[in-house]
């Protein structure tokens, strides 16, 4: 087992025994029932250290939570970095968000991107993966009795502290594992979670414009905001 495969096992299962109160109805934590295909994800691309960390909110519920895979837009899992299978399906699922894995015929704008993004600057994953790696802070999805995403910021105060422990920790195995030289959050929410679980470590943390559509900012073309921002950060594409 892999130190990556080993950190994210036991991430599974600390954040698999927690609980939280309404308005959270569904927890969904694909690191348990998408396992096959993020150990897979793991084992393919993530051994060995890595200059940038890209690291993610929490699994989006047509993504991750569909493949196991952060910002794991079916088509881009599957045939761009040739991961895949079995996803069972969650103890207790949504109706209005069931989980299909690599059957569902929903888009994850975010993943979509991210992933584009990545196979048009660097066309083949291996050039990719030789200095980037992408994970997420967090490996719950959250939805309220509609069906409605809730992000891990929602969360009551005491559920967010316990749930922080645990991803600060497997936050850290990973950093000790890929030895990065920048951590970069997806957004402010995964900047804040890396400043705070590294805070004394050498590794620099920032940020880039996280690629969700609910974003003006992000629609209005991402990926060359994103670059500006790698720019201003250090890294050369």
């Amino acid at each position: 087992m892999t130190p990556a495969v080993r950190a994210s096992r036991a991430l599974a299962g600390a954040a698999g025994v927690l609980r939280f109160a309404p308005p959270v109805a569904f927890v969904y934590n694909p690191l348990e029932y998408a396992w096959e295909p993020h150990r897979a994800y793991l084992e393919r691309w993530g051994r060995g250290p890595r200059e940038v960390l890209l690291l993610g909110m929490n699994p989006g519920p047509f993504g991750m939570a569909q493949t196991g895979v952060p910002f794991g837009e079916v088509s881009f899992v599957r045939d761009w970095l040739g991961v895949s299978g079995p996803v069972g399906r969650p103890p207790r699922e949504c109706p209005r968000r069931p989980v299909s894995g690599f059957s569902t015929r929903r888009s994850e704008v975010s993943g979509a991107r991210l992933w584009g993004w990545a196979r048009a600057r660097f066309g083949a994953p291996e050039r990719f993966f030789e200095r980037f790696f992408v994970l997420n802070y967090c490996p719950l999805a959250f939805m309220d009795e509609g069906g409605r995403n809730l992000t891990p910021d929602k969360l009551r105060a005491g559920e967010r502290s316990a749930l922080e422990a645990v991803c600060d920790e497997a936050l850290r195995a990973m950093a000790r594992h890929f030895r990065p030289e920048l951590v970069v959050g997806v957004g402010k929410f995964a900047e804040a979670a890396a400043r705070r679980a590294l805070a004394g470590s050498a590794c620099r943390v920032g940020s880039i414009l996280h690629p969700s559509p609910a974003s003006p900012a992000a629609n209005k073309g991402w990926a060359a905001a994103a670059e500006r921002q790698f720019a201003a950060l250090g890294v050369r594409l």
